[in-house]
């Protein structure tokens, strides 16, 4: 059997399952899972298969880590659960969703989702994996992390956000960084299967995201028979990071009105 990701708990109550990026690990949810916590939910942060603690898988694939994903799930005895997840967490939510529906009660997919082609997906893993090429030639994660994050960031990004999404992605693993890269454009689920999804579900995003521009989420929103879609302005690629009170205001009202189903 495989090992269980590793993960950070915080507070009782409905849970809240929180599927960071490949651009960090579960510190990119930080704020989230103690502001879930105050507010009555029990809130799950994991590191992704390769990333902190967790241990790789292979193939490294969005089945794979969609199992290891329901692994956690089950293990953790939490019955059905509200899946917020970023960037490639946002991948991997609906990659969940679509093999076990009845397991994912919300769904927020947050600066994340299919490209809309070929193109775009390769606008937003070209220069991770170029930065990744450049540090073979000499220098560190940390290094790579300082030159990247400033160029995929909104206008208005808090400067304690955009710290925080730095050291979170100065700590992970070069071989697992390339591995996730690799990954995120093998994403397969289509517009007939997503369609298929009648689950609740939030589209944020930030207006200055280069990674998944307003239009893609506005796509997906299309697609998603119970999608809505809100554009954070002045926001990038971290939305919980660079705007935490208008992503944190979001997601608490979307929450509060599936309190009364559980």
């Amino acid at each position: 059997m495989a090992l269980l990701p590793t993960f950070s708990t915080l507070g009782s109550g409905p849970t809240v399952l929180l599927l960071h990026d490949a651009d960090g690990d579960h510190l990119t949810f930080a704020p989230q899972v103690e502001m879930l916590a105050s507010a009555g939910y029990r809130a799950v942060a994991w590191d992704m298969p390769g990333y902190g603690h967790s241990a790789p898988i292979e193939p490294y694939t969005f089945k794979g880590l969609a199992e290891s994903c329901l692994a956690l799930t089950d293990a953790l005895q939490c019955g059905p659960v509200v899946l917020v997840g970023h960037g490639m967490g946002a991948m991997v939510a609906l990659e969940v969703s679509v093999r076990r529906p009845a397991l994912v009660r919300r769904l927020v997919l947050c600066a994340g989702g299919p490209a809309l082609d070929a193109r775009a997906s390769a606008e937003w893993v070209a220069p991770r994996l170029q930065a990744l090429k450049d540090l073979e030639a000499g220098g560190d994660m940390e290094q790579l992390a300082q030159t990247l994050v400033p160029q995929f960031i909104g206008t208005g990004a808090l400067p304690e956000g955009v710290r925080l999404a730095t050291h979170a992605l100065s700590q992970v693993f070069p071989g697992a960084y390339r591995r996730a890269l690799e990954a995120l454009s093998t994403f397969g689920r289509g517009a007939a299967e997503l369609r298929q999804l009648h689950i609740p579900t939030l589209l944020i995003g930030g207006a200055n995201d280069r990674c998944t521009p307003p239009e893609a989420l506005q796509a997906l929103a299309h697609v998603l028979p119970d999608a809505e879609h809100l554009q954070l302005p002045h926001v990038g690629h971290w939305p919980q990071l660079e705007d935490p009170e208008g992503f944190d205001g979001a997601l608490l009202d979307f929450l509060a009105r599936s309190r009364v189903l559980h």
